[in-house]
């Protein structure tokens, strides 16, 4: 597939490049180089900037691209992926949030430290570094890519390599506050770049003779349209995508990566109050929505509007981009992919810069300097990155783009997000439980995700038994569960003073206030809840 770019769509492009570096550089040029500032923007981010930051640094140009290829092979049940987040940024901002709030923790291995022990918090801080370079960075890096190569003609390894010293410059210098304030703009680039695709898709489609939704599913695939399919569908079955499987499978990737994912919630860290803290998340939630409208539809739609031109469903969106956007608008779009890509991996690079410095420096070092710390903060972040450039050359061996990122989380997630879980709700879980299944854990996903890695196992072994890696991750979440049990039933309680402020005291203590105004952060996750019902009742 050939793609074409006028002079005018390259200087759009490079504008953008040079103004998100440069904005990103200057936003902090009269803050106070520390290390609460650097790592956590100084604990003053409003609910607005989380929100966005929140959306900006999970939308990479993995969803877009990725997002708009399964719309076109399958249809809109991908968008399970964006609609089930909303349930876990619900359960952010009013389970988790608080807790991190009140605790005043740097890191998310912190909070392990508090309610168990310094064991759980150093191997949290390894597996966190771990599926920030392979998954968040790698990942996201070739992705990057192939869409520069698509629109420029550069070759991949130039492109990553360009990429990767763009994004690194502004957030090496700037910290958080940094790549907050940019993520802020290029959700802005982004959602207008895929509000102009769908429109001009829609638009397409009608001028076709395609004007009723009735219209519409008799030109594409049965059921494309439809977000939940039943176990013996086609798409359940060939796929892996059950109602049942999403229900399961999903909430335990999204409580992982929304809920204990340092790259993620270092932003609700950063809040200014507790109230922002539980908003920030509600808004991402309600962002969190358009995807599936914005960028999988598009894909949907690219089925009926561009057949016989795609052969990859990896090349819906630069066909739709090519075939549908103008001159001028294309540099526009160019610069939401890239808003999308930078925004992803600044975040990723910044939470290990804090995981490196906070997590492993100050603990083996307590007498460290602020500024020593922001100073191997700075060189972390440039050792991953270069370890994620070697890494992100291998990202071809996965049959989708998408679905490397979902199989590398599958292998990480259940562990993780066990011990929160269980380690928030259940006083009775031990500091030993904590450590051992972090542990078990870990070496189960990844000695499953390896075996069904067609790459190394030479077949994919789970999915060809019925075991799609949505399903993986559930039955691993269920072994992770019962190991936890066991080994805290096996060993001595945690004392009382310990778990008294890092867990709840049942439901009681989400409803220990009374509801007294819409504004009640409660209130609006009720609302948001019931607005999911809704588009699911009318979407199923």
């Amino acid at each position: 597939m050939n793609t074409s770019i006028a002079t005018v769509d390259i200087f759009i492009i490079a504008a953008y490049l040079i103004g998100i570096v440069a904005i990103g550089i200057f936003s902090t040029r009269k803050q106070k180089l520390n290390s609460e500032n650097y790592f956590l923007a100084g604990r003053g981010l409003n609910w607005v900037y989380i929100g966005a930051a929140l959306f900006a640094s999970n939308i990479s140009t993995i969803h877009l691209t990725g997002l708009a290829a399964e719309g076109y092979r399958i249809g809109l049940v991908v968008g399970n992926f964006e609609w089930m987040a909303t349930f876990t940024l619900i359960l952010l901002a009013i389970i988790f949030a608080p807790f991190y709030f009140k605790t005043k923790i740097s890191t998310l291995p912190e909070f392990l430290e508090k309610r168990f022990d310094s064991r759980s918090r150093t191997f949290m801080a390894f597996m966190a570094i771990i599926g920030a370079l392979f998954i968040h960075i790698g990942i996201s890096l070739y992705a990057g890519a192939i869409v520069f190569q698509n629109f420029l003609g550069l070759d991949f390894r130039i492109s990553i390599i360009m990429i990767s010293v763009l994004t690194a410059i502004y957030t090496v210098i700037g910290g958080l506050k940094a790549v907050v304030i940019t993520e802020n703009i290029q959700t802005v680039i982004l959602l207008a770049g895929s509000v102009i695709l769908t429109f001009l898709s829609i638009s397409a489609v009608q001028d076709i003779g395609i004007t009723s939704i009735e219209d519409l599913k008799l030109s594409l695939k049965q059921d494309q349209l439809k977000m939940l399919h039943a176990a013996d569908s086609e798409i359940g079955k060939n796929e892996g995508y059950s109602w049942y499987s999403f229900f399961l499978g999903y909430p335990i990737l999204g409580i992982w990566y929304w809920c204990t994912d340092q790259t993620i919630v270092q932003r609700v860290l950063g809040a200014k109050t507790e109230k922002d803290a539980q908003y920030g998340p509600l808004f991402a939630g309600l962002l969190k929505i358009l995807p599936t409208f914005l960028i999988v539809l598009p894909g949907t739609l690219a089925f009926v509007l561009f057949q016989d031109q795609i052969v990859d469903p990896n090349d819906t969106l630069p066909v739709l981009i090519n075939e549908l956007i103008p001159i001028g608008l294309k540099g526009v779009f160019a610069a939401a992919l890239l808003a999308a890509l930078m925004s992803t991996i600044a975040a990723a690079l910044n939470s290990c810069s804090s995981l490196v410095a906070i997590d492993i420096l100050q603990r083996i070092k307590p007498e460290v300097s602020d500024m020593q710390m922001v100073r191997v903060g700075k060189i972390s972040a440039i050792v991953v990155m270069l370890l994620s450039i070697i890494w992100s050359t291998q990202a071809g061996k996965f049959d989708s783009i998408f679905q490397a990122i979902n199989d590398l989380a599958a292998a990480i997630a259940p562990p993780i997000s066990t011990v929160f879980l269980l380690g928030i709700f259940w006083r009775r879980g031990t500091k030993d439980a904590a450590f051992y299944t972090l542990i078990f854990g870990f070496f189960v996903g990844v000695s499953l995700f390896l075996l069904d890695f067609e790459s190394i196992s030479g077949e994919k072994y789970l999915t060809n038994i019925g075991i799609p890696f949505l399903m993986r991750t559930w039955w691993v979440f269920c072994l992770c569960c019962i190991f936890f049990i066991v080994v805290s039933l096996c060993t001595a309680p945690p004392p009382q003073s310990q778990v008294a402020t890092t867990t709840w005291n049942g439901p009681k203590e989400i409803m220990k206030d009374k509801i007294s105004s819409l504004n009640d952060p409660r209130s609006l996750a009720f609302l948001l809840l019931l607005l999911m019902v809704v588009l699911y009742l009318f979407f199923g």
